[in-house]
């Protein structure tokens, strides 16, 4: 009971955790993650209270018994809500509110209210909007439940009580607000979809950092974005905003990654994966997680510090599957190795598909664009055309992006043979068609 109050501004709350036939481990984990998420949420916990169920109460979630020894513990922690490790029916929430006078929220909302504080652009507040009020829908009984409830005959909505009413008209403006952001969001989508070809229209592959909240993502696009900005010594890419809490970003950032001798790529961070994920959640954001499908190289990122990491690499891997983004070549990156290994550079840091790293300190970093090269050159397509003079840009980028295996020069142009990445190819050879349409 005796919690430290990490900010007196955050909302003091009494999160409650309901062990039914879950391993010890698996509990104390759940848990250890709820109070993660609660300061993720700016919210202070003031007390922590857990309760063994063969399975939960379909009343109260914990029981009446303990639901009542609940109101002491939430009025000597002076807790303003309580979270719940699970998700509740919209009934059992209902019921342990009406016992402990004030608002629960389960794991589903929490989460909610982290993504609703993170949301930057306009597309993750209509997504994290889309998410919530889908939530909602079918917990607006118990928002009404203080007004009164006149009984009558025939079904006529003229003998319907004042809250049967308030509930009706709530459920037709939420179903049509959540229509008008579909249909905005359908929108963004389509103007994202212009975007992705223009992309691949530059020929550059395309990597996508994925994997559990707080693996350290955003640091390790960071470090690149840094590498790049100091070798065209100017700020040419805008870093992204990296914090160590759960879901720190939400925002698709895609940037493009260009280091001396090596073959520039796109790389773009997405929202971070964790176990049992709101279904609401995931459908409103397929759209923005559809960019891995697109992307010629996964690099699934893992805390190796956080002893849990191979529970996270399964939920990140069954998480890929839901997005049919399986199929994709893949790296496995170990990060925060500097924190794991005393004597990391002196140990191999890459074996097959695994590479570890420390984005914070740089180790390892040119290991994983070693590894990216490879697989970039093992999808490499040979060209093999006669470049008119003019396209002297087309051909400075065959000259940074493609390996040469045969150049001369002509009377009617730049006889060129090359191995270049698949994205490259296929600009080339639709820039020739185009040329050879137009003569």
């Amino acid at each position: 009971m005796d919690h430290e109050i990490k900010n007196e501004n955050f909302i003091p709350v009494v999160i409650v955790g309901l062990r039914t036939d879950e391993k010890a481990d698996d509990f104390e984990r759940a848990m250890d993650e709820l109070e993660r998420l609660c300061d993720a949420a700016e919210l202070s916990v003031r007390g922590i209270v857990t309760q063994n169920l063969a399975h939960p109460d379909n009343a109260t979630w914990i029981g009446s018994g303990k639901a009542e020894e609940l109101t002491y513990i939430i009025k000597e922690a002076e807790a303003e809500h309580i979270v719940c490790l699970g998700n509740l029916s919209p009934a059992q929430m209902k019921n342990l509110q009406n016992i402990i006078h004030v608002p629960v929220w389960d794991r589903t909302e929490l989460i909610l209210e982290i993504f609703s504080k993170r949301a930057g652009t306009r597309e993750a507040v209509l997504q994290v909007e889309t998410a919530y009020l889908q939530y909602m829908l079918p917990r607006l009984t118990g928002m009404w439940q203080h007004l009164g409830r006149q009984s009558g005959g025939g079904g006529s909505r003229a003998n319907k009580g004042i809250g049967e009413k308030q509930i009706e008209l709530d459920r037709r403006q939420i179903s049509h607000r959540i229509t008008e952001l579909k249909k905005e969001l359908a929108q963004i989508d389509h103007t994202r979809d212009v975007q992705r070809k223009g992309r691949s229209k530059d020929g550059y592959p395309q990597v996508a950092l994925v994997g559990y909240t707080n693996a350290g993502k955003s640091t390790l696009m960071n470090h690149l974005i840094e590498l790049g900005n100091r070798a065209a010594d100017h700020k040419s890419e805008k870093k992204v905003f990296e914090k160590d809490m759960l879901f720190a970003t939400l925002d698709t950032s895609i940037r493009k990654i260009d280091l001396p001798g090596r073959k520039p790529f796109l790389l773009s961070d997405t929202v971070g994966f964790i176990e049992n994920i709101p279904h609401d959640l995931i459908k409103a954001f397929r759209s923005t997680l559809a960019e891995l499908k697109y992307a010629d190289v996964l690099l699934i990122v893992m805390d190796i510090s956080d002893p849990e990491n191979k529970v996270h690499k399964t939920i990140t891997e069954e998480t890929l599957k839901d997005l049919d983004a399986m199929g994709i070549p893949r790296v496995y990156v170990y990060n925060k190795a500097d924190l794991k290994y005393t004597d990391f550079a002196k140990n191999n840091r890459i074996e097959n598909d695994f590479v570890f790293v420390s984005a914070r300190t740089g180790e390892g970093i040119d290991d994983l664009l070693d590894k990216l090269r490879s697989i970039f050159d093992a999808e490499h397509k040979e060209i093999d055309v006669i470049l008119p003079y003019t396209e002297g840009s087309l051909l400075n980028r065959i000259h940074t992006e493609a390996d040469i295996l045969f150049e001369e020069y002509k009377e009617e142009g730049v006889h060129i043979k090359a191995n270049c990445p698949p994205a490259l190819f296929q600009y080339v050879s639709t820039h020739i068609q185009a040329a050879d349409s137009e003569a």
